[in-house]
């Protein structure tokens, strides 16, 4: 488990620099977790229990309405935290799914126990807080996109933000993300360079 704690260790201090004790006690928590291809890790109506870090894979955060039509909305990978952070972080049922594109390898902390050591050390809090503000800012961002953008637009910028993802995330839930019909989004992938 010492490599998924290096990636750890290097993400953590990119969001807010911990010293060696925080670090220690923050490190404690985690323990390895893996799923299959297509597998739910976390269901809606169900209560998320962990902070997930994802050390290998792809995963997706979706809706799944009334008329069982899904909604891409966000994609996990290395090196990223994941799971649904809205209700671990207030204890209610999740109004989503997380689910594994491929299979995939993770370190995950029960909330519990990260809660308890973010209140025992504030650096720890305040870097959750600096990693919850900086995804909010971003989820702020993909508002506007989702809003205001065209479709190749919305394809450009996230060429731009993750250059990568179209090796990554097939290209069917890439649409649906953006909100594109696949036919359309095929065309995108042939006619915009970036």
């Amino acid at each position: 488990m010492e490599e998924p704690l290096k990636l750890l260790h290097s993400v953590v201090q990119a969001i807010h620099p911990l010293d060696q004790a925080d670090w220690e006690a923050l490190s404690q928590i985690w323990k390895p977790f893996s799923a299959r291809r297509k597998e739910i890790i976390t269901s809606a109506g169900e209560t998320e229990r962990y902070v997930y870090f994802v050390t290998d894979g792809v995963q997706r955060i979706y809706y799944l309405d009334d008329q069982s039509r899904e909604a891409t909305i966000a994609f996990t990978y290395r090196p990223s935290f994941g799971g649904i952070i809205d209700s671990v972080m207030m204890d209610v049922p999740s109004r989503y799914y997380y689910e594994t594109l491929t299979p995939s390898s993770f370190i995950r902390a029960p909330y519990t126990e990260f809660k308890e050591v973010a209140y025992q050390r504030p650096a720890i809090e305040r870097m959750l807080r600096a990693g919850i503000t900086q995804t909010l800012s971003g989820i702020l961002e993909r508002l506007v996109e989702v809003q205001c953008f065209s479709s190749e637009d919305k394809f450009r910028n996230l060429l731009k933000r993750s250059p990568h993802i179209l090796q990554l995330v097939p290209h069917k839930y890439l649409a649906n993300y953006l909100g594109i019909d696949p036919t359309n989004f095929s065309k995108l992938v042939n006619k915009v360079r970036i």
